[in-house]
């Protein structure tokens, strides 16, 4: 029996790190957005849908009593609505979606982190034998999966920071 509540402390704080992980990849985004006074290449639809899901988890964890869902979604809740404020501070007021074959709009660091604190805490929920953490985690997965397959399909292209020298 111990083995086995070693196994879920260990498993509650992979799911702790690997969202928090998640959470911060989002400072980078918001370190572009205040050095180059723009929003260009960042979504902010995934700041809003993650934002939601931290409110609604910090809800569930006040309503369960978890200390572990209510400490991480409350920090999660916190910084996804900075990043959100930030985008609205420098978004220009357009409306125009340009759609290319590029994943540059997209963040593979915040992609790899969303597979893993995904997956994480479906197998925390799936430990616990609780559908409520482990199924609403699931789609977070499938996006991640697509996103990668999307990196794969469509690989970046490194713009180069040097010119060509003439001769």
């Amino acid at each position: 029996m111990e083995s086995a509540a070693t196994a879920d402390t260990l498993l509650a704080g992979a799911c702790v790190l690997f969202t928090l992980c998640m959470f911060s990849a989002g400072l980078s985004d918001l370190r572009h957005m205040q050095t180059t006074r723009s929003v260009n290449n960042i979504q902010f639809l995934p700041f809003l849908t993650t934002d939601v899901n931290n409110l609604s988890w910090l809800s569930y964890g006040l309503l369960k009593g978890d200390k572990t869902l209510i400490v991480v979604n409350a920090v999660g809740a916190f910084l996804q609505t900075l990043y959100m404020l930030t985008y609205l501070h420098y978004c220009p007021r357009k409306v125009k979606i340009i759609q290319t074959k590029s994943t540059q709009c997209l963040s593979f660091s915040l992609t790899v982190a969303t597979l893993l604190a995904s997956a994480s805490w479906t197998l925390y929920g799936f430990r616990l034998g609780d559908l409520y953490i482990m199924v609403p985690n699931i789609p977070g997965i499938l996006t991640s999966l697509i996103c990668l397959g999307l990196f794969w399909q469509y690989r970046q292209v490194q713009e180069k920071s040097y010119s060509l020298l003439q001769t």
